[in-house]
């Protein structure tokens, strides 16, 4: 297993690894002892701080939880045999405790197939408490998956909690039960809640046996899939994925370390950490990423000039940046990135229908991006969704609606953008 930076084995717990990264901390527990396998990442979620505001409106609170089971569907990249969870307490102010988790082959909502259901363990416990600030993976757990295959993850919570940690747009339907443990039940009856965010699962790994890595896309709303449609998968990311394996790439995958209102440099009280804190733990600590394509910085320009507001004021701070600090911005990704060995794809901004002063640091950013060389490579989104005829606008075909966001063919396009030679290290077929 390949240790991150910060990263040391102390005893105790069978194995752990304490991960540290600016005074919080991760423990990751391999089952009885150092493990072999080779694992990748093949899907994540970048998790962010729920607002903790007494002004905080209930869409931006997550589902309180009490004695209750949390059944929420995800699709990984790539195909594998065995896989293991990794919960996640990272805001956390109190200890996660965990009643029991499973996973299993996902049918229609909340079903399951039945002889598909397997129990995740850690360090051979079915009960485990995760402290704040920390993370757990769970031991190795045997069912055959395939790529593009929807899974369900189900975490039983025996106690009542307001979840600290989540990720606000999952852009598919979860779900919450009944009281009760209602991991093993492969029916749907007992789940009577829907929800549209990811709590507290942030990443599934797969033992793969040929080499195999990981792709991680980061950066904003646009990478996170806001306004694309509901339950079907059709973020950026996920077309990327798909666009692989259709060309008979099936051994990299592509991860989402998406966050909606997420900027480069700075925090929010509502969208997270800025991207410059959150990169080595969101993109380079993900297991066996080789390669990051970053887009960001449209909120950058943007935020600046909303006006304050009383109450939860998710904009703040309305700082005003230039296309010089935002550069300066992405040379730290690049020099984060190079440090770890793993390339890094510049992505252009694109369209958003920007007044004149903030459209000239959109294209100052965007032409650094295209001639400094300062990435290994460029995916010039911009050209591929922008009008012809309007360059500072989306292509109407291509607009959800709010001039910002593109639909699925827009989303689609984006990921049609992207070289894959970029990606493989071998042509695709």
């Amino acid at each position: 297993m390949r240790l991150a930076a910060g990263e040391f084995i102390v005893p105790g717990f069978a194995l752990l690894l304490l991960v540290v990264f600016s005074g919080d901390f991760a423990l990751v527990a391999p089952a009885h002892g150092i493990d072999a396998r080779h694992w990748v990442g093949v899907w994540s979620m970048a998790p962010q701080a729920v607002a903790q505001s007494p002004a905080t409106p209930s869409f931006n609170r997550a589902p309180a939880i009490a004695n209750e089971t949390v059944r929420q569907i995800i699709v990984p990249s790539l195909s594998g045999h065995v896989l293991r969870l990794r919960i996640s307490n990272r805001y956390g102010m109190q200890a996660l405790r965990l009643g029991k988790v499973s996973v299993g082959i996902a049918r229609r909502g909340a079903q399951l197939r039945q002889d598909s259901l397997r129990t995740a363990r850690f360090d051979g416990h079915e009960s485990v408490s995760i402290p704040p600030g920390a993370a757990l993976v769970s031991d190795s757990v045997n069912l055959p998956f395939q790529a593009g295959e929807e899974l369900a993850v189900s975490v039983y919570i025996p106690e009542v909690v307001a979840p600290e940690t989540w990720h606000k747009l999952a852009s598919q339907v979860n779900f919450i039960s009944v009281p009760g443990d209602h991991t093993m039940d492969a029916s749907d009856t007992s789940f009577k809640r829907r929800f549209t965010a990811d709590v507290w699962l942030d990443r599934v790994d797969a033992d793969v046996v040929r080499q195999a890595s990981a792709v991680v896309a980061i950066g904003d709303s646009i990478t996170d899939g806001m306004r694309s449609t509901l339950n079907a998968n059709k973020r950026w990311p996920d077309d990327l994925s798909r666009r692989l394996r259709n060309a008979g790439v099936d051994d990299v995958a592509v991860l989402n370390a998406g966050i909606s209102g997420g900027r480069l440099l700075h925090d929010s009280p509502c969208y997270g950490e800025k991207l410059e804190r959150r990169f080595a733990q969101d993109a380079l600590d993900l297991p066996d990423a080789r390669k990051v394509i970053v887009l960001i910085g449209i909120n950058d320009i943007n935020f600046g000039y909303v006006p304050p507001h009383t109450g939860l004021d998710c904009d703040v701070p309305h700082q005003k940046v230039n296309a010089a600090e935002l550069i300066a911005g992405y040379r730290d990704l690049i020099e984060q990135a190079h440090r770890r060995g793993i390339k890094i794809y510049g992505g252009t901004i694109t369209p958003a229908d920007l007044p004149p002063q903030r459209e000239a640091i959109r294209r100052q950013v965007n032409a650094w991006i295209r001639h400094s060389t300062a990435f290994d490579g460029v995916i010039d989104f911009d050209a591929a969704l922008r009008d012809p005829a309007r360059p500072t606008r989306l292509q109407r075909r291509y607009d959800s609606g709010d001039h910002v966001h593109p639909n699925d063919a827009g989303y689609a396009a984006m990921a049609h953008a992207v070289p894959l030679d970029l990606l493989t290290s071998r042509p695709p077929r």
